[in-house]
C-alpha cells in the first residue's frame, strides 16, 4: 500500500482553514500577510481556528516581514507568542531564525524549541537562504527540531527539485523534509512521485470577487505594489480536494 503524503495547507484566514479542512487536508499553518511571506496571526484568529478545526494546527511565529534576523525585542515577543500558543492549544509552531552570517541561530532556535515542547516545532523558509543547506540541516536535526520547510533553496519547489531530493536523502528517519513552492493540484502527484517527500504545503487558492457593488476605483489600501482591493484569494476546499486525491 502507498504510504500517505501530509498535505498541510498554508492559510491566511480562518475561512481558508476550514475550506482546507473540508477539502480533505492534515494540517493547517495559520498565518498573517502572506504577501509578507507569512507573519504571526491575531490571537483571535487562532482562538476561533483551535475552535473550529478538527485537524492539526500550526501557528507561524515570525513578528514582521524583510531577513530572519531579529533583535532582542523581537525575540521576546516570539517567546511570548510560543507561550500563547500553547495556552490556546495548537498543535505546532513554526520559527526560523538565522544569524548575520545565514547560519541557523542555534542558541535562540534551541530556546525556542525548549519553550515550545511538547508542541510540534517547524523550522520555515529561513532555510531557504541559509548560507549552506546540508549544515542547516544537519545544525536543525542537533537542536531536535521536527520538519523542515523548503522549496530547496530556489523560487520554486520544481527548480529546487533536485537539492529537495538530496535533502530527503540526507535526513533520512532524523528529520521531516516537507516541500513547498508553487506546488498545485496539477504537478504535486509528479513532484512528490520524484522526491519521495513525505509531507508537501500548499495554498491550494482560488481568487472570490468581492460582493461590494460600489467601488472608487481611484483608491487603494497600501503601497504601490498592492493585491486587488475588489477581490481576493482563498483556500478552495475543491483544488484541496483535487490535491488529496491525487496524492492518497
Amino acid at each position: 500500500m502507498k504510504n500517505k503524503t501530509l498535505v498541510e495547507v498554508c492559510v491566511d484566514s480562518v475561512e481558508s482553514a476550514l475550506a482546507a479542512q473540508d477539502g480533505g487536508a492534515d494540517r493547517v499553518e495559520l498565518c498573517d500577510n502572506l504577501m509578507e511571506g507569512g507573519t504571526t496571526p491575531s490571537f483571535g484568529s487562532i482562538e476561533i481556528a483551535r475552535k473550529l478545526l478538527n485537524i492539526g494546527l500550526q501557528v507561524i511565529i515570525r513578528p514582521r516581514g524583510s531577513d530572519f534576523l531579529y533583535s532582542d525585542l523581537e525575540f521576546e515577543i516570539m517567546k511570548r507568542d510560543i507561550q500563547i500558543c500553547k495556552e490556546i492549544g495548537v498543535d505546532g509552531v513554526v520559527i526560523g531564525i538565522l544569524d548575520e552570517n545565514g547560519e541557523v541561530d542555534l542558541l535562540r532556535t534551541k530556546e525556542l524549541v525548549e519553550l515550545a515542547r511538547p508542541l510540534s516545532v517547524t523550522f520555515h523558509r529561513a532555510f531557504d537562504v541559509a548560507n549552506n543547506a546540508d549544515k542547516a540541516l544537519e545544525d536543525l536535526i542537533r537542536i531536535g527540531i521536527d520538519r523542515v520547510l523548503t522549496s530547496g533553496q530556489e523560487a520554486t519547489a520544481f527548480e529546487g527539485l533536485e537539492n529537495i531530493t538530496d535533502l530527503v536523502e540526507r535526513a533520512g528517519e532524523r528529520i521531516i523534509v516537507m516541500a513547498c513552492g508553487s506546488l498545485t493540484e496539477r504537478n504535486v502527484g509528479k513532484f512528490v512521485e520524484k522526491t519521495k517527500v513525505k509531507e508537501v504545503h500548499l495554498t491550494g487558492f482560488g481568487e472570490i470577487e468581492s460582493k461590494m457593488k460600489f467601488r472608487n476605483e481611484r483608491v487603494f489600501m497600501g503601497g504601490t505594489l498592492r493585491p486587488p482591493e475588489f477581490s481576493r484569494n482563498v483556500t478552495s476546499s475543491e483544488i484541496i480536494g483535487k490535491v488529496c486525491k491525487q496524492l492518497n
